[in-house]
């Protein structure tokens, strides 16, 4: 999707937002690469760390709200709908109420972290009705460790990458040196040994000469 690369490239914190809302509606768009691209951007100095973080917190909980109101619409009719029944099969819909029944909004909090089964446990929880206030206030307190994680990845690739380039600068121009050094070393090399070969015939001929005399 060209389009969407250059709302990313021109608008950096609207790109981001949007990746994270299509991401979470099964888009080839995973929420994980989209933090981690936002940890590399803010790295590389593209957009600023407050606003950028702001942004993406506010991305994760429409996205995430989003699908969990999908399921509170649909309810177990989600699984036969056309663009949704790719998210959670009947199969995996049975085995997450189960859980869900077992451990309540500890399947929120400890289930966000787990990509691929993040969008099927929002929509279970729609399913099931959970109070839209209790998956709110369940997904605000966990997803900042998924931020923390998922960002923090992306940051420290951001900067390895500068550190790389200043380091790949650091050694051109070491090589640069370098190449010229070894260029005056072999010029030079060049220069004693041409003054020895022009000054060795003219000594073997006075040797002759001498020979001759006597």
């Amino acid at each position: 999707m060209p389009e969407i690369s250059g709302v990313v490239e021109h608008f950096p914190y609207l790109g981001l937002f949007v990746l994270l809302i299509l991401g979470a509606f099964s888009f080839p768009f995973p929420e994980d690469t989209t933090l981690i691209l936002c940890g590399f951007l803010i790295a590389t100095g593209v957009i600023k760390p407050i606003p950028a973080i702001a942004l993406v917190y506010a991305g994760l909980l429409t996205s995430d709200f989003a699908v969990f109101s999908v399921g509170r619409k649909y309810g177990r009719k989600i699984v036969t709908h056309k663009r949704f029944h790719k998210i959670v099969s009947p199969e995996k819909l049975s085995q997450l109420e189960n859980k869900f029944n077992k451990w309540g909004i500890l399947s929120i909090i400890l289930g966000r972290h787990i990509m691929g089964l993040r969008a099927q446990l929002f929509i279970t929880a729609g399913v099931m009705r959970m109070p839209p206030l209790k998956f709110l206030a369940a997904d605000a307190i966990t997803a900042p460790f998924t931020m923390l994680v998922m960002v923090g990845a992306g940051y420290i690739g951001g900067n390895s990458l500068q550190v790389i380039r200043k380091d790949i600068t650091k050694i051109e121009h070491v090589a640069i040196v370098l190449v010229i050094v070894l260029v005056a070393i072999y010029l030079l090399y060049r220069h004693i040994r041409s003054r020895r070969n022009s000054s060795f015939p003219r000594n073997s001929a006075a040797d002759r000469k001498a020979g001759k005399r006597q």
